[in-house]
């Protein structure tokens, strides 16, 4: 919401200073984002008279002018059609930043005459769009003064931030409203004056009294549709507005100043009455930013006996929109739900000043006076002759009331304020309160509905920084951890991660359908969301992980190692859960390490059993299980699962199709890795995780190596389990250190050769023992297929 201290003055009555009111805009809850004074990048710019023109000796269309900005005449060249002896203009010496042009003046020589400096139209200075020639000023402007300041551009323009609660705020009398209750001046009196009219009242009706349950509606004949008064052009143009045309202007003003949304429909385009309506399934309309839209029977719209004509609270159509040819015109205030209207956006993705106003709830009771405003400013800048209003159905006007008692604002708010006080600033905001301390609620403040939204009108009033900080009671004796086991088990588990040199991320909980879709899709959708791309709750970490996967690779980052704690939202529940992406080089080249190496799924299954370990999971019992899902490589991918049914993560390296929808070039290597199905370890009556006692072992261990013949389908940890199965007590570890496929082994089979750690207990093992347990595990091999390699 933006406005300048010019445009708030209309309202407020102060003496305070610029500085002051910002202060008080964001001590109030009223944030301001930013304050620009337009006036400042023309200050170098001043009011000049030419004095001479004479024709350029070396150009037809060039005349070279003999200017005077109060130091002396000058000697510019200039293209202007309309540069004449004795017009005052604007001036811009050299050193000066003509903003329309992107250009810092110099001393030049244009066709070989030396130009110092140039004469500025509205277009090169961006106060219009007129370009057919230089501003002419009137003969008595004073030559020399800065123009920002004869023109009056001096004028400091305050960007405000409303929150979605604060509807009264999106008009500058609501923000001069609170400002006057804040200390900072005077509330001034709004001059409403009703235009009776003549003749008949125009026909508009609504028969969608959910969607638009009141339509007010006032004609006005033989208007002329010219340029807007130049205070208005200026205003509009200083908050971000392009001015239009005086009809177009007018309502934008209105909706600007009294945060009043209005339309006018041009009479001529108009067959039959206007009807607020529900949309026919199919119907389409041209809206006025050139886009066409198809709308649904949940949508209220604006329509006559052949065609829709406005997406009712939202926009325009071009149909019916008025042009410099209009004479007639109808002026539509009415008011819409702001449900419909939220629903109404959302679904067509259409934003406009109109619908953020109508989705917030304007005020149901300034239909009457909001139209009349309006149709005034119609006649004294556009002519003609007015109707009588049309008032079909009734706005929302039932009166609300809250009990309130004083008292609350110190129980509540923390803040001790004598009740007359109180009932000052309730009062000066609009509300009304009796002897009893029953408080009637202003029409245009939807937002209030308790005692506790009263409690903070009188705090922010009053000032939030007055209340005093006081610290939480603290309970007498040790304090006791707070954190739950789940807590915990993320918190080891993020150390882990960021200790093996992973980047933590926090990316997005919602995504999109088509980035949800590979992970088996969305359970849940939000109701409102920011955007369609942010629609969809996620069902994995890993589409928010790989699209920052993408940003950095694109960025030249050569190796990505992220990872993230999160929810999944599945549709039984959401589960904690651990996304790791591996992306790029896994290793620079060098002169020793040879070419560089990228990441694989033994990378990502070497994460995960890390990262397992560290969260306690029993690895050592772990199987690795089949492909991990269609989002996997197939192949090059599985699951760590605890028994055939319980998956603890899955890894390896993702779906070539999946990275192409994100943009990824090259291999990216992931994993999944679900806390929520980690079995819990029991805790110490002290608190904590219990650990066995560290006991060395007292003899030393002894390593034996197999090589085995296998199938070439039997899995490495199928038979390193095996193995390990062989003798549970003497053997303690068996690992896999060689793959061998080609001479010397038949085809479908392969070598894999297993290093088993032996463990002797009381004392060490003899020959015989250790042949006899070579036995076993050669023993346990076969049963997997597997002979011992001769």
């Amino acid at each position: 919401m933006k406005f300048t201290l010019s445009w708030l003055a209309e309202h407020l009555a102060t003496a305070a200073a610029p500085d002051a009111i910002v202060d008080a805009l964001t001590r109030i809850g009223l944030e301001v984002e930013g304050v620009h004074n337009p006036g400042d990048a023309l200050r170098a710019f001043r009011v000049a008279r030419v004095l001479t023109a004479e024709r350029h000796p070396q150009a037809d269309k060039l005349q070279v002018l003999s200017v005077d900005a109060g130091d002396g005449p000058l000697q510019v060249v200039c293209g202007a059609p309309n540069a004449r002896a004795g017009m005052v203009g604007v001036f811009g010496p050299p050193g000066a930043y003509v903003p329309g042009l992107d250009v810092t003046l110099k001393v030049a020589a244009i066709r070989g005459v030396e130009s110092n400096g140039m004469m500025c139209s509205t277009r090169e200075l961006e106060l219009g769009e007129d370009h057919d020639g230089i501003i002419e000023l009137p003969a008595d402007a004073p030559v020399g003064t800065a123009y920002p300041d004869y023109a009056g551009l001096d004028d400091a323009v305050i960007d405000v931030s409303i929150t979605p609660n604060r509807q009264d705020c999106m008009g500058v009398r609501g923000i001069a409203r609170d400002l006057a209750a804040a200390g900072l001046g005077t509330l001034k009196p709004l001059a409403v004056a009703p235009v009776a009219g003549t003749g008949a009242a125009p026909d508009a009706r609504t028969d969608d009294t959910a969607g638009c349950p009141a339509f007010f509606a006032q004609a006005v004949g033989g208007v002329r549709n010219g340029e807007a008064p130049e205070w208005m052009r200026r205003r509009l143009t200083a908050i971000g507005q392009k001015p239009i045309s005086a009809l177009v202007d007018i309502t934008n003003y209105v909706s600007i100043d009294l945060g009043r949304p209005l339309h006018v429909y041009d009479r001529a385009h108009v067959e039959g009455p206007l009807v607020a309506r529900k949309a026919v399934a199919g119907e389409q309309v041209l809206a006025l930013n050139g886009k066409t839209y198809t709308l649904d029977p949940t949508m209220t719209v604006i329509a006559d006996a052949r065609q829709v004509h406005d997406i009712g609270g939202i926009m325009g159509g071009e149909h019916s929109g008025v042009s410099a040819a209009t004479t007639d015109v109808l002026i539509k205030c009415a008011f819409f739900d702001p449900d419909h209207i939220a629903r109404t956006g959302q679904a067509l993705m259409l934003t406009s000043d109109a619908r953020q106003r109508f989705e917030r709830g304007v005020d149901p009771a300034f239909l009457d006076d909001g139209l009349a405003i309006a149709t005034r400013l119609v006649l004294d800048l556009c002519g003609g002759t007015a109707s009588p209003v049309t008032r079909a159905g009734e706005p929302p006007l039932t009166p609300r009331t809250v009990a309130y008692d004083p008292a609350r604002a110190e129980t509540l708010g923390g803040l001790s304020v004598p009740a007359d006080r109180q009932r000052a600033i309730l009062e000066s905001l609009g509300f009304a309160v009796d002897d009893g301390w029953t408080v009637t609620v202003p029409s245009w403040r939807r937002d209030v509905d308790g005692a506790a939204d009263l409690v903070e009108e009188v705090i922010r009033i009053e000032g939030i920084d007055k209340v005093a900080p006081v610290p939480l009671p603290r309970a007498p004796g040790v304090a006791r951890p707070t954190a739950t086991p789940e807590q915990k088990l993320e918190r080891r588990v993020r150390r882990a991660a960021a200790a093996r040199g992973l980047d933590e991320a926090v990316t997005w909980s919602f995504l999109s359908e088509a980035q949800a879709a590979p992970f088996g899709g969305g359970a849940w959708s939000l109701a409102n969301p920011i955007s369609e791309d942010l629609k969809v709750m996620r069902p994995s970490l890993l589409p928010g992980l790989l699209s920052a996967t993408a940003r950095n690779l694109k960025r030249g980052v050569a190796a990505v190692r992220l990872f993230e704690i999160g929810r999944r939202y599945l549709a039984d529940a959401e589960h904690a859960t651990l996304g790791l992406v591996l992306a790029g080089t896994r290793r620079e080249r060098g002169w020793r390490e040879g070419k560089g190496a990228t990441f694989d799924a033994f990378d990502a299954k070497a994460e995960a059993l890390a990262l397992l370990a560290a969260a306690g999971a029993p690895v050592d019992n772990l199987q690795v299980m089949g492909d991990a899902g269609d989002a996997w490589h197939p192949g090059q991918s599985g699951t760590l699962r605890l028994g055939p049914k319980v998956v603890l993560a899955r890894f390896g390296m993702l779906h070539p199709s999946l990275l192409k929808a994100f943009d990824l070039d090259g291999a990216v290597a992931a994993v999944e890795l679900y806390l929520d199905a980690l079995p819990m370890r029991r805790e110490a009556k002290g608190g904590g995780f219990m650990r066995p006692a560290f006991a060395p072992p007292a003899l030393q261990s002894v390593r034996r190596d197999f090589a085995f013949l296998v199938p070439a389908d039997v899995s490495a940890d199928a038979l390193v389990r095996a193995v390990r199965s062989a003798d549970k007590a003497a053997i303690t570890g068996a690992r896999v250190f060689d793959v061998f496929t080609g001479a010397g082994v038949e085809d479908g089979r392969k070598s894999v050769a297993v290093e088993v750690t032996l463990q002797p207990s009381e004392k060490s093992f003899t020959d015989d023992a250790l042949k006899a347990i070579a036995d076993r595990v050669v023993a346990a091999a076969a049963k997997q297929g597997a002979t011992l390699r001769g």
